[in-house]
């Protein structure tokens, strides 16, 4: 993740990086990509694509890509939209 975000150019940003190997927060959030298509293509369940705005640990947007909504509603700009 750090490699990622060094890449992004966000180090020292208010943006961080987050993994989630055991995929406990995917659960947690209710995010996990089960669907029975990709399980056959990628054997294990996956998170789905999302992006939260949280502001001192408060929720203040969701975006959710898939069954309609674009990935571009994930993207940043979509999202400070949102704030």
């Amino acid at each position: 993740m750090k490699a990622w975000a060094e890449d992004q150019g966000v180090e020292g940003s208010m943006i961080t990086f987050l993994a989630d190997t055991r995929s406990e927060l995917t659960e947690a959030l209710g995010m996990v990509l089960d669907a029975e298509a990709v399980m056959e293509k990628l054997g294990n369940p996956r998170c789905k694509r999302f992006a939260l705005v949280v502001d001192d640990l408060v929720v203040k947007a969701v975006s959710v890509a898939g069954d309609g909504v674009p990935d571009e509603a994930t993207f940043v700009e979509a999202m400070l939209e949102k704030c």
